[in-house]
């Protein structure tokens, strides 16, 4: 249990396989705003992601990498999840990352239970974002998380980032932002 003097841990799962997607890049700019906000962060982008094998129930010898981020999330005060809408959804490396949750099933606290969960999803176009943030929304409340009340959503053919953590469009910046701080906010105040 974290004490109030310790900064929550915030960690940031999404991306796509491709380095320096604009998904994980807007997950940056959201973990980035929860740094301002007073908490430190983790982030599990594409190349994380991509190193976890495809999740199968049951396995008693998980990865050094599947070990890593299970870890990771049990010490976690804050999740945030960036997911690309591939056609109209989660995307699999975003949800096979997700699945891997299971293996918290048994501990004091089941899955994302009581924490502060953001969501972001990106699709070149609007019309797998509204679809892909509800979800996430569902996802996450199978797991007793509990979504922020905003979700950003980022049409990736407006809007471009950069690996310096700029966004071209300050309204998309600010909406990452706002899930970051909400997040950070949250976790702050249970930590009080």
């Amino acid at each position: 249990m974290m004490t109030s003097t310790e900064p929550p841990l915030i960690v940031g799962i999404g991306g796509t396989s491709m380095p320096g997607s604009s998904t994980e890049r807007a997950l940056a700019v959201a973990l980035a705003a929860a740094e301002r906000a007073g908490a430190v962060t983790r982030l599990f982008g594409g190349e994380a992601m991509m190193r976890l094998p495809l999740y199968v129930p049951g396995v008693a010898d998980r990865s050094a990498a599947e070990h890593d981020f299970v870890a990771t999330v049990r010490a976690a005060s804050g999740i945030i999840i960036a997911s690309p809408g591939y056609h109209g959804s989660v995307s699999g490396l975003v949800k096979n990352t997700i699945d891997l949750l299971e293996e918290t099933a048994k501990d004091s606290r089941v899955y994302l239970a009581d924490l502060p969960v953001g969501l972001i999803a990106t699709a070149y176009g609007w019309q797998a974002t509204g679809s892909t943030v509800a979800a996430l929304r569902s996802i996450v409340h199978a797991l007793r998380g509990w979504p922020t009340p905003f979700a950003a959503t980022v049409n990736s053919q407006n809007c471009r980032f950069d690996a310096a953590g700029g966004c071209s469009d300050p309204a998309v910046a600010e909406q990452l932002a706002v899930v970051g701080r909400q997040v950070a906010q949250a976790a702050l105040r249970d930590a009080a």
